[in-house]
């Protein structure tokens, strides 16, 4: 809901987990997390996560996350249909993130990442790196994430080199704001890669609209998804993306939805419970 790529808002949602390990100091001891993204058509990602506080300052966190792409036509070099093959890439993680103090804490995730196309196969080891600051007698929060540190452990094809993993560095701020039920979020993505990237297409923006404790909503506009989305020179909305939550005791449910295509919409739907 706040442009896909946000690292810095800090509230009590393991999902956060997939996006910045190190707030995971603030999420309750013994949380779920599940999350269902729908793409085009019979592609979808899903994914689960845990969390347990390990002493004063520590969170342990568990995850799985799976990205289908559907069924697709095997065919020969002639396009005759042979028959039907699936295809899906699958993160499997773990992290601890520690406070370091009362305003800095940090985190490591190692990752195992497993690809599997039809008759094809890669696997491949990863780290994030995570750092974040919060004041919040000044409602600020800054994060720093280093992602996708590591490369393949085996290729496709046994005659193929392996690859190291695409990095991606990104920083995050937050604010709120003590007068107004406002939080406005600034992420730079991915600032290593400037190959056919302008300045403005690293820039997420999102905003929080937060009238209770209890329920948000939120608005976010991502540029680089802007741009790469774009058909004939038409927007069609991409980079927009809204969404909407509710918390009720130890239950948490949200709702994001996003045009990532002209022909399809994507629906994201997050639940979360502390037991």
């Amino acid at each position: 809901a706040l442009g896909g790529a946000n690292i810095s808002i800090v509230e009590d949602d393991a999902t956060m987990m997939w996006t910045n390990a190190a707030l995971m100091t603030n999420v309750s001891d013994n949380s779920i997390a599940l999350s269902f993204n729908s793409y085009i058509r019979s592609s979808y990602l899903m994914s689960a996560g845990y969390t347990k506080a390990i002493g004063e300052r520590g969170t342990w966190a568990l995850g799985a996350q799976m990205l289908n792409y559907g069924k697709m036509d095997e065919t020969d070099e002639t396009g005759a249909v042979l028959g039907s093959f699936s295809a899906k890439d699958m993160n499997f993680q773990t992290s601890y993130s520690y406070m370091l103090n009362d305003r800095w804490s940090g985190a490591i995730v190692a990752k195992v990442l497993v690809s599997n196309y039809a008759n094809y196969s890669s696997t491949a080891m990863g780290a994030d790196l995570a750092l974040n600051y919060f004041d919040e007698e000044r409602g600020i929060s800054f994060s720093t994430v280093g992602r996708n540190l590591g490369g393949q452990l085996s290729t496709f094809h046994e005659d193929e080199k392996r690859q190291a993993l695409p990095f991606n560095w990104a920083f995050g701020i937050s604010k709120d704001f003590e007068n107004a039920p406002l939080r406005i979020s600034l992420t730079a993505d991915d600032i290593t890669n400037w190959e056919d990237i302008k300045f403005i297409q690293h820039f997420v923006l999102g905003v929080d609209i937060l009238p209770s404790n209890n329920t948000w909503i939120a608005l976010g506009y991502n540029f680089r998804r802007a741009h790469e989305m774009k058909v004939q020179d038409k927007g069609h909305w991409a980079g927009f993306c809204i969404g909407a939550g509710l918390n009720v005791k130890k239950f948490k449910v949200g709702v994001a939805y996003g045009k990532y295509h002209v022909a399809s919409s994507s629906i994201l739907i997050n639940a979360g419970f502390s037991l």
